[in-house]
């Protein structure tokens, strides 16, 4: 397909993905479960294939020319895609801003249960159909104004005389990259399983703060203001080299002294310490008079996940392979990141709180591990040496190549 057709076919996935999600019904609920279930499911397949996509064709210059390795390129690459991957947190607060404005507007200006029927079909269909008109955008978008996203494929393929779908380098990604490929996909499981686990303090300080309560939107509003730390985690990584080229230099994840490795390393740790804490006194940090330390740990251990390996797993996934196996190999690291996902969604359920705490921090540990251990430091790299050495791999010479990709 290349990456432009892949683009617009993620993107027609998710908008009827999202029609299927609206118009869900079922004439009993377990009807309706299954119904919302498949039709998630088949919007879920979209969004898989919106990881790799968006990575690389923000990596390959989809919407402009397709040329790599300027020295804008070079100096402001990791900000340039990581811009791409904030949009989720956007998405994440819009979607938890129309939710609250819906729920307020279907039920008379009260967050507060009863819900009746009525109130509920209305908020949560609409809160469907507003994106799908946004994914409809995209699909016309990419169909018409991306038509050189394919480009920098197209010149490689060529450059190895190939047609179709290039298994011998496939085959070559796990002889040669295979450590890379431990370092993009276990970050991204580590990563997943701490992105859910975040969500296990919500849930105790508002049981503590508000013990009595069976409303559903102090969770919406303390899950609003998680997702603005969050945001600032996202542009504290990225956007601040936007600000900094001014002056000559950048910041952060494109700065050799700190850079992609550094904040994956720092982010996982932090997360580490502030699931730990907890962990071994958790009933102290759940009363009443310290349940506010608890609250910092929580919003805290948002920040350095994003302001960390949220990100940095995003970019680095397509930036340390060449561009034959970029999309698949991203594609494979965020289906492990979704392993992650489904080990915490399943193993929550069988354990209590605390146990929780006692698990989840060790994948921050195993984060940090290997990418200390198997993860090169891409930053101000450039492309065009990824594709050198990638010509003596081709052509079986890789130990004639000497160079610091």
């Amino acid at each position: 397909l290349g990456r432009r057709w892949g683009l617009i076919q993620d993107a027609s996935i998710m908008f009827i993905g999202l029609l299927m999600l609206t118009a869900a019904w079922g004439v009993t609920l377990n009807g309706w479960i299954i119904c919302y279930v498949w039709s998630l499911f088949f919007y879920g397949i979209g969004v898989g294939g919106e990881y790799p996509m968006t990575a690389t064709s923000g990596m390959e210059n989809a919407v402009g020319s397709g040329k790599i390795s300027t020295k804008e390129d070079r100096l402001h690459r990791g900000r340039k895609v990581t811009s791409a991957f904030l949009m989720q947190g956007w998405g994440q607060f819009f979607n938890q801003v129309i939710l609250i404005v819906l729920l307020l507007i279907f039920h008379h200006g009260s967050g507060n249960p009863p819900y009746s029927h009525v109130v509920v079909q209305w908020t949560y269909r609409i809160s469907f159909a507003i994106p799908a008109v946004g994914t409809l955008w995209l699909v016309y978008y990419r169909t018409f104004k991306m038509k050189s996203a394919s480009k920098q494929l197209a010149v490689a393929k060529k450059k190895s005389k190939v047609t179709g779908y290039d298994t011998d380098s496939l085959k070559l990604t796990f002889t040669y990259f295979g450590p890379r490929m431990i370092a993009t996909a276990g970050a991204w499981f580590a990563n997943d399983v701490f992105f859910y686990g975040n969500k296990l303090f919500q849930s105790e300080f508002i049981n503590v703060i508000l013990p009595d309560n069976d409303s559903i939107m102090p969770g919406w509003l303390y899950n609003l203001i998680n997702v603005g730390v969050s945001l600032v985690g996202y542009y504290l990584a990225c956007e601040f080299s936007h600000r900094a080229k001014f002056l000559g230099k950048t910041f952060l994840i494109d700065n050799k002294l700190y850079g992609r490795k550094r904040m994956q390393m720092i982010g996982f740790f932090m997360d580490f310490v502030l699931f730990v804490i907890p962990a071994f006194n958790f009933e102290r940090y759940k009363s009443l008079e310290h349940i506010k330390e608890f609250q910092t740990m929580y919003f805290l251990s948002s920040f350095f996940n994003q302001f960390g390996p949220n990100a940095v797993t995003f970019l680095v996934a397509a930036e340390v392979y060449p561009t034959p196996i970029r999309a698949t190999a991203h594609g494979v690291s965020a289906a492990a990141g979704k392993l992650g996902a489904l080990l915490a969604s399943v193993l929550y359920n069988y354990i209590d709180t605390q146990m929780k705490f006692y698990v989840v921090p060790w994948f921050g540990l195993m984060g940090m591990l290997v990418t200390i251990l198997f993860l090169p430091d891409t930053t101000g790299l450039d492309l065009k040496e990824q594709e050198r050495r990638w010509q003596f791999i081709r052509a079986g010479r890789e130990a004639d190549y000497h160079g610091v990709a």
